[in-house]
């Protein structure tokens, strides 16, 4: 069960709000989050109160008859929050907010796309532009509204920021931290070259691997020990952007059948030990939902009994490179060649459907590193932290490649290098 469920709403709306802010998305002045209560309150963060240090007692109800209650006014947006409510009745949480690549599509005008990955496109939604209208003013509130009302999900504002909607507040957060780290993606793949979208037939819904209910089984020690591991490096994963609360995957093995593997649809951020799923190729734990990638790891496994590790990921730099035609290098320091090897880039292949090609590319020697266009990252190791390295170096790598495009062309490690540092560290044994 999601955590925020048992939260007030004063704790919920605050815990949001510190980690929009702790993760740059916005500013000490800028944003404003809100959540109608069912009896008809909306509670909403305060105006004029620093974002960086809101408490529980900061936050504003302003009941359905127009009464206040709390030690300061609502946010000056406040009037676009209650006809959003009064036009959109399975719109329950809204978070506003001015992050940076999203502010950078709104003062150019343009909608940031969505069809450079499944999950962005399914999650986000319809986009849509609202006129710019002053801060604060019935007239914004009523052109977001009335955009809203028009079926958007999500709606950016002219010279200001976004404006998004969800089932709660969860929903709405996931749905804004998604839409600007693709936009932090796209803005970056634009530089390296022509974006790549996909065609609509692999954009129309995410498959799920169908897998029967897993006879239950108490968990060894072994394998507690393994939950509490990779909660620890999704969690790192998290802090370091390398993933979001959306998209993600990691698993360890168990033996050669089992293995535990993160959940589907739940929030990378606070992953917990008993939240994770045991499962093998075809089945898991009843009860609980496997990540999409969860055949996808399972037939790796059988097929590589070195690999104990294997990791899905989309961050940002590193996606980048799968969005356009630019060619991703290792030839960049000898860490990179070392860890990464070659990282070569494949065509778009859906983590279900094509789960088997996937699965027969990768191998803890040859390829431990995998970028799929338009999709991510597969990196496999023997135990969590050499697959969190490999994934950190990844997209390290693949940050200093885009840096150095404005100073010149890249001047790759010569053959003789590479052919000096496999000898070195047995990448060929």
């Amino acid at each position: 069960m999601d955590t925020t469920a048992w939260l007030h709403p004063r704790d919920e709306l605050v815990a949001t709000m510190d980690r929009i802010y702790r993760y740059h998305m916005t500013t000490t002045s800028g944003g404003n989050l809100s959540i109608l209560d069912p009896d008809g309150s909306i509670w909403i963060t305060p105006s004029r109160v620093d974002k960086g240090s809101l408490r529980p007692a900061d936050i504003v109800r302003m009941r359905a008859d127009g009464t206040k209650e709390g030690l300061h006014p609502p946010s000056s947006e406040f009037p676009f929050h209650r006809e959003i409510y009064r036009r959109r009745p399975d719109i329950k949480a809204i978070v506003h907010a001015h992050p940076g690549a999203l502010v950078a599509f709104s003062i150019v005008r343009r909608l940031p796309e969505t069809r450079v990955q499944t999950h962005a496109h399914h999650l986000c939604g319809k986009i849509a532009y609202a006129e710019y209208a002053c801060p604060g003013s019935q007239e914004l509130g009523d052109k977001i509204a009335a955009t809203f009302a028009e079926g958007a999900d999500c709606v950016m504002l002219e010279n200001h920021g976004v404006v998004i909607g969800g089932r709660d507040l969860a929903d709405a957060f996931q749905r804004f931290e998604t839409l600007e780290f693709v936009a932090q993606t796209v803005i970056r793949a634009s530089a390296l070259g022509e974006l790549r979208t996909l065609p609509a037939d692999c954009l129309a819904s995410q498959a799920v691997p169908d897998l029967t209910p897993l006879d239950p089984a108490p968990a060894s020690n072994r394998e507690k020990e393994l939950r509490a591991e990779i909660c620890a490096f999704a969690h790192r994963a998290y802090r370091q952007r390398l993933m979001i609360s959306t998209v993600g995957s990691m698993s360890a093995r168990l033996d050669d059948k089992h293995f535990v593997i993160t959940p589907r649809r739940r929030d990378r951020y606070d992953l917990k030990p008993s939240g994770l799923v045991r499962a093998t190729k075809t089945s898991a734990e009843p009860g609980k939902r496997a990540s999409r990638t969860n055949r996808l790891h399972g037939l790796i496994y059988e097929a590589n009994p070195d690999i104990g590790v294997i990791i899905n990921a989309q961050p940002m730099c590193a996606s980048a490179f799968c969005m356009t035609n630019a060619v991703f290098s290792s030839r960049t320091i000898p860490e990179s060649y070392i860890v990464l090897n070659d990282a070569p880039k494949v065509p778009f292949a859906c983590v279900v459907n094509d789960a088997e090609e996937l699965a027969a590319r990768v191998s803890l020697k040859k390829c431990p590193v995998l970028l799929i266009e338009n999709e991510g990252a597969l990196i496999v190791g023997r135990t969590l932290l050499e697959a969190f390295d490999r994934l950190e170096v990844l997209e390290a790598t693949a940050e200093a490649l885009q840096l150095s495009r404005p100073l010149g062309p890249l001047v790759p490690m010569p053959d003789s290098a590479l052919q000096e540092l496999r000898a070195a560290f047995g990448m060929d044994d």
